[in-house]
């Protein structure tokens, strides 16, 4: 399959997407939705023609664009600084997580049983959401970095809220290996900023 440049931007802002629910979650113990079960499909979506299915269409990548355009704009504020370590460890994790072949065989037949269990019970049903947060832990969390979720101690131990962010995380590294796939390199961060804005914010528009 050819990818597109902003085939790539919108799996960089599905990178973002999940960071941020992540923070949401953290901090305020609240699901943003849409973007939520966004993220989540983007899980059990392999068998599509592009970047956009993977998704549902662009317009469920709404809350990770808007990110992509205030960081790569400059004009983040200090509520960001979170999202944005979660974000760039995922793209370190991806890395990792391509080197291990075992790892990335796990991750492939759990997701194949998730789907099933997804089309039986719901998507969004507790049960799936612990599978998801289980193959996580099963998985990335036996890489040598984690990602440490700072929150409210009230919000981050309620047991629902961690599956959830496990979850999300686990559609993130999706989303960081898709923009790997698609030409994404941490270096044109640095040197494609200015189209990269353009392209997203073409994307929101």
């Amino acid at each position: 399959m050819a990818y597109s440049f902003e085939d790539q931007v919108m799996a960089l802002a599905g990178v973002f997407q999940s960071v941020l629910i992540v923070d949401q979650i953290a901090k305020q113990g609240t699901v943003p939705e849409t973007a939520y079960e966004c993220s989540l499909q983007s899980l059990l979506r392999n068998d599509v023609q592009n970047v956009a299915e993977v998704y549902g269409g662009r317009h469920g990548l709404q809350l990770g664009l808007k990110l992509v355009c205030s960081i790569l704009d400059k004009k983040q504020d200090r509520r960001q600084m979170d999202p944005v370590r979660y974000a760039l460890t995922l793209l370190y994790l991806e890395g990792k997580l391509r080197r291990r072949h075992d790892l990335n065989e796990v991750i492939r037949q759990r997701l194949g049983q998730i789907e099933k269990q997804a089309a039986h019970f719901d998507l969004l049903h507790p049960t799936v959401i612990k599978a998801f947060a289980g193959l996580y832990t099963d998985t990335l969390s036996t890489l040598p970095q984690r990602i440490q979720v700072t929150g409210e101690p009230r919000h981050l131990q309620v047991q629902e809220n961690a599956d959830r962010i496990r979850a999300v995380l686990l559609a993130g590294i999706r989303s960081a290996v898709l923009w790997h796939q698609t030409g994404g390199r941490r270096w044109k961060l640095i040197f494609y900023r200015k189209q990269t804005l353009e392209a997203a914010r073409h994307l929101l528009s």
